[in-house]
């Protein structure tokens, strides 16, 4: 419902043009707001109007007029003056004011709406129905995103969200649960998964540089009608989480480029048990101390070049190929022959995905 605070701004705005005197009562004729300090024409002539079947009336200087939403009456409004003009600027504010109880009763009810539709809540009949009195477009390319953020700063990055995506372009925000926002971005046509990247870069870096908050951003896939966007809501979600798992140095995630870290996250957690005892036996690579950690990913991201990881460590080649020779000690596995190295790549995701599930 809209707030008396704006409706007494919408008032404020037009007594500093028009210099018109006008007052708020609800139906039991009770003052809610004015101009200025206004005559009452007291609370049974308002009740009176209220119950009449009329939508304006003239009672001497007051000319009163119902404020509604849609068939119910929401307010009386009272422009005060004997001239014409009292009875044209009291029309006016009424049509300012509904229009308002309007705009916020459909950004009320389309964050309604899109919680259900995230939530599977709508029939498909209903989706359709309630999206064409809420003017949204039904057959149009979007993706579900969310922003991942601190749970006390919740509420600066919605408004930080909603100032940068407006329905009015087609983009609607929503809240998630107390650690993120989502968004429906809506995408033209030609636009793929370039731009909607690009769009979660700019994201990240306007909630760092306009509110300091370091986020994540996930997306899912884009589909093309609206019955579809939970689906590309729920791949934002596991995205989200996949990300958080196995590509924690990476502020965004996308479902369509999670590659291995999806597969690990869907597996049942006793069988990746299994693997990670089949592959360690009593060692657990939780255990590994952080310089070896720091080798494997380091010569990993190096497609298993020696000489380019020993630049990036700042260590002698002979160094590293001690460590490396340490580590097949410990494990079995020359990581400088690939189908060992790609063994331990997923056996340490394993890892990292069962020391997930316990802390949860």
């Amino acid at each position: 419902m809209i707030s008396i605070q704006t409706i007494k701004s919408s008032i404020d705005d037009l007594h500093a043009i028009t210099r018109a005197e006008i007052a708020i009562y609800d139906l039991q004729g009770a003052l809610q707001t004015s101009t200025t300090e206004v005559e009452n024409p007291g609370p049974k002539v308002i009740t009176d109007f209220v119950d009449s079947a009329a939508d304006s009336q003239v009672k001497g200087d007051h000319h009163l007029f119902g404020i509604y939403d849609g068939e119910e009456k929401l307010y009386v409004l009272d422009s005060i003056g004997k001239e014409e003009g009292a009875y044209i600027y009291g029309r006016i504010a009424v049509s300012n004011i509904e229009h308002l109880v309007q705009a916020y009763k459909e950004k009320f009810d389309r964050g309604g709406f899109f919680q259900n539709l995230l939530m599977d809540n709508l029939l498909l009949v209903d989706i359709y129905n309630r999206a064409k009195k809420l003017h949204i477009d039904i057959q149009v390319p979007r993706v579900a995103m969310l922003v991942e953020t601190a749970p006390d700063r919740n509420s600066l990055a919605g408004e930080v969200l909603a100032g940068m995506y407006t329905p009015q372009n087609g983009d609607y925000t929503t809240a998630g649960d107390e650690n993120g926002i989502i968004l429906i971005k809506r995408l033209e046509p030609d636009q793929g998964y370039d731009e909607v990247r690009h769009v979660a870069d700019v994201i990240v870096d306007m909630m760092n540089s306009e509110a300091m908050m370091n986020v994540r951003v996930s997306y899912g896939t884009i589909v093309q009608e609206l019955k579809d966007v939970s689906k590309s809501y729920k791949e934002a979600m596991m995205a989200l989480e996949v990300g958080r798992i196995f590509y924690t140095e990476s502020r965004v995630a996308a479902y369509n480029n999670l590659g291995i870290g999806r597969l690990i996250y869907q597996l049942p957690e006793n069988l990746c048990e299994m693997y990670v005892e089949e592959i360690f036996g009593d060692e657990s690579p939780v255990d590994f101390d952080e310089e070896t950690i720091n080798t494997v990913n380091t010569f990993f991201e190096n497609s298993l070049n020696i000489s380019e990881t020993s630049r990036q460590l700042y260590v002698h080649r002979n160094t590293l190929v001690y460590r490396i020779e340490k580590l097949q000690k410990m494990t079995g596995l020359d990581i400088r022959v690939f189908e060992d190295a790609l063994t331990l790549k997923i056996a340490l995701m394993v890892g990292d995905y069962i020391s997930y599930q316990r802390s949860r």
